[in-house]
């Protein structure tokens, strides 16, 4: 097993002739360079790659919040704009229902106001039939009436008169015309 330290070792046998040429030992050669451009690195890079690291990400932070910021400003818009329109829709319906309830309201009122005209319509009809019906049933007890009489009056006639009578009842009326018809004439 070889040890750690071989490659450092192996450092002292090189020639110092002063020829730049390459050395195709990997195993000696791999580590000692990458702990030197490591060291290189850490050394002179390490301010430049850790303060542009946390530039950046400070950088993208800042650009986040203020995007969050931005949008949620946005958002606050919105919302105060969905509230208004909230509060416009519900007085809107408020009046629609206040409306809505006067409305059937009058639509009330009416719909009784046309109903008393009506019955009150009926009512006169009612009267007006009434009395056409009781005119009409005066009026037929009155022919009745008028033809019992007349009847009673022929009978009575009939069995009280004689031809004589008759005769002599039928002369005057005749004479009572012609004197009527004279008076007339002049």
């Amino acid at each position: 097993m070889k040890n750690v330290t071989d490659p450092f070792v192996a450092l002292g046998y090189w020639p110092s002739a002063g020829s730049f040429g390459f050395n195709t030992d990997i195993l000696a050669t791999n580590p000692i360079n990458l702990s030197v451009v490591i060291g290189v690195l850490i050394f002179f890079g390490k301010g430049v790659c850790v303060n542009d690291l946390l530039d950046n990400r400070k950088q993208r932070i800042l650009n986040t919040i203020r995007n969050s910021e931005e949008l949620r400003g946005g958002a606050i818009e919105q919302l105060e704009k969905a509230r208004a329109r909230l509060r416009k829709v519900e007085t809107e319906a408020d009046q629609f229902r206040v409306n809505g309830y006067s409305e059937i309201e009058r639509e009330k009122l009416n719909l009784i106001n046309s109903t008393y005209k009506t019955l009150e319509q009926l009512e006169n009809y009612k009267n007006e039939t009434i009395q056409f019906e009781q005119q009409r049933a005066i009026n037929q007890v009155r022919q009745r009436v008028f033809q019992q009489a007349l009847q009673g009056a022929l009978g009575t006639l009939n069995s009280c008169l004689t031809n004589e009578l008759h005769l002599r009842t039928i002369s005057a009326n005749i004479g009572m015309l012609g004197a009527m018809k004279e008076i007339t004439d002049y």
